[in-house]
């Protein structure tokens, strides 16, 4: 059916002796390293291929710039890192130096913004109190 070519295989095979299902263990594990080594090889060569049509691309582009005189850009190698902040998924692993410094910038962050509360508490405290006692020069304090 969906996939299966025996739907019954499934059933039998987890209900057999304890001998044969070692066997299809094996199997399905040498099943899966050949499956895992033959995708490795593929992607190989895959990068071999695309390395290879690069090379052939830059002697082309280097036969450009020869024939009009054209001197090469020099690219800085950060700019070979697609950069795509929209894609949260797609976006450059910070180290952990990066994370730390954050860190740091978020606790600078907070204690900045406490400070800042405090001092605001006081100038409010500060200015009640000065509402409510009128200071006269000379250091007496008279009530309102």
């Amino acid at each position: 059916m969906f996939g299966m070519l025996n739907p019954m295989s499934a059933v039998t095979s987890s209900m057999g002796g304890g001998e044969s299902s070692e066997t299809d263990k094996e199997k399905e594990e040498e099943a899966e390293r050949e499956r895992l080594e033959a995708l490795a090889e593929q992607e190989e060569r895959r990068k071999e291929k695309h390395r290879k049509m690069e090379e052939e691309r830059e002697l082309m582009r280097q036969g450009i710039r020869d024939k009009y005189k054209i001197e090469k850009k020099v690219e800085p190698e950060e700019s070979f890192e697609p950069a795509m902040p929209d894609n949260p998924l797609m976006r450059k692993k910070k180290t952990p130096e990066e994370l730390a410094a954050e860190a740091e910038a978020a606790d600078q962050d907070e204690f900045t913004k406490l400070k800042n509360t405090i001092e605001t508490q006081i100038s409010e405290v500060k200015q009640q109190i000065e509402e409510k006692f009128h200071v006269i020069s000379g250091g007496k304090c008279v009530l309102q």
